[in-house]
């Protein structure tokens, strides 16, 4: 399902940092009384009755401006402007409205996204300031009333916020029983090829120049292998590099494209091999739950000989080894080599992150694992599983019923995990487990 993205936008020092960290219940923006300390655009998870949605917090817009940096800030703002499905546009009640509070409703207007009017640092409680009748000059809407330092009026904004989120997008998604892959990795490691030679369209623009694909784009595919909807995504970059607006806004579209996606294929380059940023970019997919392969892309272009692909295959196994569940597929985009095996892959995989395995299976194989190797002990107490059942699927989520949660460790959970694993699969998927304590 689609997160709905909210975007904070205003002029600089009205208070849109605090707001967001309000929202998002956490202190994660700088909030300074300088104007432009928030240069970059923020995100944060926030949730309102039951309704999930990324909240984005961005730099102030001063649109007569010629500073460079704020001339760059306005470039982010618009960025998160384009991405949004709904804007907060935040004023300050104590300034009244500004000539840049009037520019910036008007890009807002321009626009055409939904736009939710907050009127901050309306501190006294109950009052309703005679200054915010003057808000109603901006053309868009009731001014809501809100003080971000204190809390007041912010259920009454979000109520209002939430009111344009689309109802049917999630029931929409329920209903699609196409599977959907995110084809996710650090730029220019072939993710828009590959998308071109599965879709046999030049779709997306390829190009040498890491970041060309800027955004997430879906292509639908039908072949012998099923139906399938192809999320590509920006590269996710190291976020020491990412200096660059638009790159961050690409980051923010790769991690929702990972949202949607049943299944993840972590593009590698053949050539360059195994970096840090590959594992950060696959473990977005590991936490999320999502069905995962690994594809070796560039193939054709690495000299080899007999041991290659093993030695390769190896080394990854090391490298990805928190992962180890994913299949590793050696491909390339450039010539098609064996991308209907990958197709067959993502299929496989999807099957066994929504595996479901039925509670007498499963404690028969727990049985046979206690007896194997017996539960850990300390100070003289023995951990005693009395049962286990799965809870959910994407990923396989199972619930262990124990005599002491702290008796459960790691280690032991793992060993439970490989020999669940051993009889059922599960190859693809990661796992969870809950451990619940209960008296016998």
């Amino acid at each position: 399902m689609s997160v709905p993205i909210v975007a904070i936008v205003g002029r600089p020092n009205v208070g849109k940092s605090m707001l967001f960290n309000k929202l998002t219940g956490e202190r994660t923006a700088i909030v300074d009384d300088a104007p432009g300390v928030t240069r970059d655009r923020i995100y944060g998870d926030c949730e309102w009755l039951g309704r999930k949605f990324l909240l984005i917090d961005t730099g102030g817009i001063e649109p007569y401006s010629d500073d460079v940096i704020l001339s760059q800030m306005r470039r982010q703002a618009q960025l998160a402007i384009d991405s949004a499905d709904v804007i907060i546009l935040v004023t300050d009640v104590r300034s009244g409205v500004t000539a840049n509070d009037s520019e910036v409703a008007h890009m807002l207007i321009k626009s055409g996204k939904p736009v939710v009017l907050c009127v901050n640092k309306c501190d006294a409680v109950g009052d309703v300031p005679p200054e915010l009748y003057e808000f109603y000059n901006l053309g868009i809407g009731d001014p809501m009333p809100v003080s971000a330092v204190h809390g007041h009026g912010t259920g009454d904004l979000l109520d209002e916020v939430i009111k344009y989120f689309d109802g049917d997008s999630e029931k929409e998604d329920d209903e699609d029983d196409r599977i959907k892959v995110a084809v996710i990795g650090k730029p220019n490691v072939g993710k828009s090829s590959l998308i071109n030679a599965i879709t046999g369209e030049e779709r997306m623009i390829v190009s040498d120049i890491a970041g060309t694909t800027r955004d997430a784009t879906d292509s639908a595919v039908d072949n012998k292998f099923g139906s399938f909807v192809f999320i590509d995504t920006a590269g996710l970059r190291r976020k020491s590099r990412v200096d660059d607006a638009v790159e961050k806004y690409s980051v923010i579209r790769a991690r929702m494209a990972v949202e949607r996606a049943q299944v993840c294929v972590i593009m590698i380059d053949a050539v360059e091999g195994f970096t840090e940023q590959d594992s950060k970019v696959a473990g977005i997919a590991h936490e999320q739950g999502k069905g995962c392969i690994i594809a070796v892309n560039k193939w054709d272009a690495l000299e080899k000989d007999d041991k290659t692909m093993t030695e390769y295959r190896k080394k990854l196994m090391n490298d990805f080894s928190f992962m180890s569940y994913a299949p590793i597929i050696f491909i390339s985009a450039k010539t098609g080599q064996r991308i209907d095996r990958l197709f067959e892959l993502i299929k496989f995989v999807n099957d066994q992150n929504s595996m479901r395995i039925s509670t007498g299976k499963l404690n028969d194989v727990l049985a046979e694992a206690t007896a194997r190797v017996q539960p850990p002990t300390d100070k003289g107490k023995r951990l005693k599983i009395y049962y286990m059942t799965q809870a959910s699927t994407r990923p396989p989520t199972f619930v262990c019923f124990v005599n002491k949660r702290d008796l459960f460790h790691y280690s032991y959970q793992r060993y439970i995990d490989n020999q669940i694993r051993e009889v059922f699969g599960l190859e693809g998927t990661p796992t969870r487990f809950i451990i619940r304590e209960r008296e016998k």
